[in-house]
């Protein structure tokens, strides 16, 4: 009786419940969507087996380092070995002493203060000029949209800090950082100096990639919400990349005069390979690595708590909606890339005058130096972290807890080279590794900012591979082409950006790579910058010509055919909370040419 009621309530509409069905019709299948979800065992083990070389990936070049880096600051001393090859030295154990000194010592909350300060012109830019020119640019419709994704291109793919630093330094023979600045030698104008180089040269990177998140928003449903996440999680990135500058001011000043533009990275350096005192070094790094685990791990749980994915859209080709609208995009536009240019000028200006004999920054194998680590290590960081979206985001095998399982990289989301640098460098010494090609590749395995974008991206195609496998359509080419396909030039461009980033680096490369065929590009330009009068130095090798057009036209095609499909919204796919319940997702929004299955009335009541 109690299947014969179940039956007669699937086949009749609501309302009818008083009508008893025909004793003799026999009970309808199922529906997919109604059917308890198939495979569920299966699709938890397979998302566990996709993660599990993330989870490896940052045990050994995340968890590890750091747990080196923390017990080093209870010890004082130096190397673990003196040279190749030489014996180990037992560093002597003082407890909180570092910490004490550390935190009793002026000089680290003067680089703690002047570190901060770097922070404030990105985070204008980042939560105010970029969601200005995004709501412009929206609303004068699609070609002026495209138009400003395609022109703050230039500044992303142009980013080289070495390079435009050297450059600022070659405009002082002509007065004009002097004149508007002050004196570099004189400490209280050298931070405004700084303060005010950093916020110029970084303006049009750090508007070019906050325009890419404030666009999506602004696509999405619920873009008010969106919009809200999205500039909490800037502001946070914003905050972490400044606790972490050091190529800038490193190149510029060494942190003088008397030390007043010191960053809390170049004190880490200072004090660990400069004068050789690992302990304290270890604690600078620990206290930074702090602070960037809880920035980490707020901006993760803004993401799992607000839901966020990443919709890839159908493209659109909407005509300006008003002239007025796109007079104030345009506008805007110019503004925000006469301020770019002006940061940029002094790079252009050396790019264009710089001597035609290439001294040896440009030799074909500081290049090989240069790129091929580069790109090996974002070929490993953002695969392994693509293989772990694709099991967190796309096979989502805690349902809708799944976005939990990015909790454990949360602390290393915004976690660079800089604190972990010291125990990468020991970790090198002890193997033999030092001044060879090898150590030249930076010792990250994993990109988490990559795991999380890729998770975003797989979670907001999986309600649709989930609905059309209900329909009875096949798992796994469903999951080739409604998931994998779609992130990969999500992943194509992450792996760009980790390329352009590892090549411009500093830090790593000065720090293992110190006889001169070891050198690369950066590396050699800030030696040719000690080495010679400073209207000799070269800095076309920091942004070779051929690299420059084939990422410029590769991120130009993105923008126009992909990213500017891509829309952020906090939409809560009702999933099921653990394999094997048989609540199925929503039918997402897709495109027209990727239909799913009917959705059920949503007034039929439910099985008893």
């Amino acid at each position: 009786m109690r299947g014969h009621r179940r039956a007669a309530r699937t086949t009749l509409p609501p309302g009818a419940d008083d009508v008893s069905p025909p004793p003799a019709a026999p009970p309808p299948a199922p529906s997919p969507a109604a059917r308890p979800e198939q495979g569920g065992g299966l699709r938890l083990a397979l998302g566990l087996l996709l993660l599990g070389p993330a989870l490896l990936g940052a045990l050994i070049s995340l968890v590890v380092p750091t747990v080196q880096t923390i017990m080093r600051g209870f010890e004082r001393g130096g190397p673990s070995r003196l040279g190749r090859g030489g014996p180990r030295i037992d560093p002597e154990f003082v407890g909180l002493d570092n910490y004490l000194d550390l935190f009793g010592d002026g000089e680290f909350w003067k680089a703690l203060a002047f570190t901060l300060s770097l922070a404030v012109v990105p985070l204008v830019v980042a939560v105010v000029v970029a969601p200005l020119l995004a709501g412009a640019l929206h609303r004068a419709g699609t070609w002026p949209r495209r138009a400003g994704r395609v022109l703050l291109s230039v500044p992303l793919v142009t980013f080289a800090p070495v390079a435009y630093a050297i450059a600022w330094l070659l405009g002082t023979r002509d007065g004009g950082l002097e004149t508007a600045f002050g004196e570099l030698t004189s400490p209280g104008s050298a931070r405004v100096a700084v303060v005010a180089i950093s916020g110029l040269t970084t303006f049009g990177a750090v508007c070019g990639l906050a325009l890419l998140g404030h666009l999506a928003a602004l696509r999405g449903r619920r873009a008010r919400p969106v919009a809200f996440a999205v500039a909490a999680i800037a502001a946070l990135a914003t905050f972490a990349v400044s606790l972490q500058a050091f190529t800038l001011v490193f190149t510029t000043t060494r942190g003088g005069p008397a030390r007043s533009t010191q960053t809390l990275a170049l004190l880490q350096y200072s004090r660990s390979f400069t004068a050789f005192d690992f302990g304290h070094g270890a604690a600078i790094a620990t206290v930074t690595g702090l602070i960037l685990g809880v920035l980490g791990i707020a901006a993760t749980l803004v993401v799992i708590i607000a839901a966020l994915r990443i919709d890839v859209t159908p493209a659109d080709s909407t005509a300006p909606r008003s002239p007025l609208r796109t007079v104030v995009a345009v506008m805007a536009l110019l503004a925000v890339l006469a301020v770019a240019l002006i940061g940029m000028w002094p790079w252009l200006s050396a790019l264009f005058s710089s001597p035609d004999d290439a001294p040896s920054s440009a030799e074909a194998r500081t290049y090989l130096n240069t790129w091929v680590p580069s790109l090996l290590s974002a070929f490993v960081s953002v695969g392994i972290a693509f293989v772990a979206a694709l099991g967190i985001g796309g096979l989502r095998p805690m349902g809708r807890h799944s976005e939990w399982l990015l909790a454990p990289f949360a602390p290393w989301l915004f976690v660079g080279i800089g604190p972990l640098s010291l125990a990468g460098w020991d970790n090198a010494q002890r193997l033999g590794l030092l001044d060879t090609s090898v150590v030249l590749t930076p010792p990250m395995l994993v990109s988490v900012p990559a795991l999380v974008v890729l998770t975003l991206v797989c979670r907001g195609r999986a309600p649709l591979w989930q609905a059309q496998v209900a329909a009875g359509a096949p798992a796994a080419t469903g999951f080739l082409r409604v998931v994998v396909a779609p992130a990969l030039p999500m992943a194509a461009l992450l792996g760009m950006a980790v390329t352009l980033i590892n090549a411009q680096s500093l830090l790593w490369p000065l720090l293992v790579g110190a006889r001169r065929d070891n050198a690369t590009v950066p590396v050699a330009l800030a030696n040719d910058l000690g080495q010679f009068s400073r209207s000799d130095v070269p800095i076309g090798p920091a942004t070779p010509l051929i690299v420059v057009i084939v990422a410029l036209l590769a991120l130009a095609a993105l923008q126009i055919t992909y990213l500017d499909r891509l829309a952020i919204t906090t939409d809560r796919p009702a999933e099921p909370s653990a394999p094997g319940v048989s609540t199925p997702d929503p039918e997402p929004t897709s495109p027209p040419d990727m239909p799913g299955p009917a959705p059920q009335p949503k007034n039929e009541p439910s099985p008893d």
